[in-house]
């Protein structure tokens, strides 16, 4: 009798793992995660008090959900430390920015902006324009730029220069 109640048990153990192990693979591609990297970075000065930083960059959904962007932000941190938010430049801007600062050279990708999407299993290379209220010697000192991207249902996503 014990060795029937064990081999039942077993088999019942088998069964369970199976089917948990079935919803986990069923749910792998249900959580968005977008991998990226800052590909190139480039500054330019405005005039005596402010900067602007072009930051290209490649992400991918490797996701079975379509990403939505609600907003897109940088940051400029020091090597002390501190933290200064870039005002983003907006599509037209950026295109105008590249018209009238020829030391940045061509405008390889488009702006990701608000509402932008990127479909399940894509990939995009955008950029972000943002100017900051500091002499282009302070942003070139700097320590690493951050692009903080947020999705419409929250989810926050970092990426840092190297």
């Amino acid at each position: 009798m014990q060795k029937s109640f064990l081999g039942a048990f077993g088999i019942g153990l088998a069964i369970i793992a199976l089917g948990v192990g079935g919803i986990l693979v069923m749910q792998r591609g249900d959580r968005i995660e977008l991998p990226g990297k800052i590909l190139k970075v480039r500054t330019a000065p405005l005039d005596e008090g402010s900067s602007v930083a072009v930051i290209d960059f490649r992400i991918a959904n490797s996701s079975n959900i379509l990403f939505e962007v609600r907003t897109v932000n940088v940051e400029m941190e020091d090597h002390q430390g501190k933290s200064y938010l870039g005002q983003p430049v907006s599509e037209m801007d950026a295109k105008r920015l590249f018209e009238a600062l020829p030391v940045l050279g061509p405008k390889f990708n488009p702006s990701l902006l608000m509402r932008d999407r990127i479909g399940s299993h894509g990939s995009a290379d955008r950029m972000i324009a943002a100017q900051f209220q500091m002499p282009m010697a302070l942003l070139d000192g700097r320590k690493r730029f951050l692009v903080r991207i947020e999705e419409v249902d929250g989810k926050v996503f970092e990426y840092a220069e190297h």
